[in-house]
């Protein structure tokens, strides 16, 4: 049975309440419990309700073949060569894998408004490569995989010519599982969703990179719900924000963790300011000064929370949602934050629906769904350059990178 999305009002505690039980249990725990907050806020149930959209078949696109299951994008500094990584083939049995199937590759690809080119591809011996992000100095490509994340320089894979052998920095490793995206502070830390061990990795990669990698490299863990995945930083750089598809095993709601920064490079365990719902299986979170974004896969939504609600008032955060197309993923500010690119990715089938791109604008008080945009098969992550003029997205299941010009879109 399709469920129309509804706000059920969960328990809404006032900030010094939450703050109460912030201090009780940083007060109480032994050294390495991890405090806790139970979720607050509104509350969106889980639905299929597809949202009807007309086609917007004046976007340009454009798309790149051949990679086998893309998944992480991220931006050179120069706004003109994206890096694209990509799994080891996870069809293929061990025993058939030959030395290329056995091997994780990131793609860096020519950028602009007309174009998409492959420019060349390094490969990695055992390394599964998933979510990327670039480092705010623009020095280190940081890609998730196994139990932490693999550094690479970026000046060396920009180098002409270079071997991909001289591009890996070093790797970092935890005591976790399932890593599956990264975000790098404005301090060089190194964030890292353990999919499978509900925790944050954080990591030093100055002190990395000074004394070689190792497990010193590890400072801890941030505690989260039940399988995290998205994370952004704040554009002041004074917040991490974190998704995770469930608050416990049997529960469907997930959650938005907001984390204050500075203190998760020294404490992370004791570095939540807040949690709240975020609808079912919330997975990709971008921010902008004062709204912080979500995707949730499984309630087919956008939810929109206010940034200074989720630190002074979190159970009043959640303020606009808006249904795109099926099991919404990756997503992206463009146009001066007014315009929500969305990856429909269609991941499970669902009976009467395709991949996709949904487009939204953030109107004074609403989110408005323009329409959809022609996309490969399970579009995942997606990231725009630092011009603005375009966004390249992985499309995981059918093996390509597809770029849209952002100058025609609505």
């Amino acid at each position: 049975m399709r469920v129309c999305c509804r706000y059920v009002l969960a328990g809404a505690v006032s900030t010094t309440v939450v703050a109460a039980l912030m201090t009780l249990s940083a007060a109480t725990s032994p050294a390495l419990a991890f405090p806790t907050v139970s979720p607050v806020g509104a509350t969106v149930a889980c639905s299929t309700a597809i949202a009807p959209a007309p086609v917007l078949g004046h976007v340009e696109t454009h798309y790149a073949y051949g990679l086998l299951a893309p998944f992480g994008v991220a931006f050179a500094p120069d706004a003109k060569h994206a890096f694209v990584d990509s799994l080891i083939n996870p069809s293929t049995p061990p025993s058939r894998l030959t030395p290329m199937m056995d091997a994780g590759g990131i793609s860096e690809y020519s950028v602009s408004p007309s174009r998409l080119v492959s420019d060349r591809l390094g490969s990695f011996r055992g390394k599964s490569l998933l979510g990327m992000a670039v480092s705010p100095n623009g020095r280190y490509l940081v890609a998730a995989g196994g139990s932490g994340a693999s550094v690479f320089s970026v000046p060396r894979i920009e180098q002409l010519n270079s071997a991909p052998s001289s591009w890996l920095l070093g790797s970092f490793s935890s005591r976790g599982q399932g890593a599956i995206e990264t975000a790098v502070s404005p301090d060089g830390d190194v964030f890292v969703s353990l999919e499978d061990s509900d925790q944050l990795a954080v990591f030093n990669i100055e002190k990395a990179e000074r004394s070689g990698f190792g497990s010193s490299d590890l400072v801890g863990y941030v505690p989260m719900g039940v399988a995290p995945v998205g994370m952004a930083i704040s554009p002041n750089g004074r917040y991490l924000y974190a998704t995770s598809e469930a608050a416990t095993e049997t529960g469907t709601e997930g959650t938005l963790t907001t984390i204050d920064l500075r203190r998760a490079e020294e404490q992370p365990a004791r570095s939540i300011v807040s949690t709240v719902w975020a609808g079912c299986s919330p997975v990709r979170v971008v921010a902008t000064s004062s709204s912080v974004y979500v995707t949730a896969r499984e309630s087919d939504e956008l939810l929109e929370f206010s940034a200074t609600d989720l630190i002074s008032h979190p159970a009043s955060a959640l303020i606009r949602q808006v249904h795109v197309g099926e099991a919404p993923v990756g997503l992206a500010l463009v146009n001066h934050d007014k315009t929500v690119v969305i990856a429909d990715s269609n991941r499970f089938n669902a009976n009467g629906a395709t991949s996709n791109l949904a487009v939204v604008v953030a109107e004074e008080r609403t989110l408005h769904l323009v329409g959809y945009v022609a996309a490969g098969d399970f579009p995942r992550d997606m990231a725009v350059n630092p011009d603005g003029r375009t966004v390249v997205i992985s499309d995981y299941g059918s093996g390509d990178v597809e770029e849209v010009n952002v100058g025609t879109l609505p």
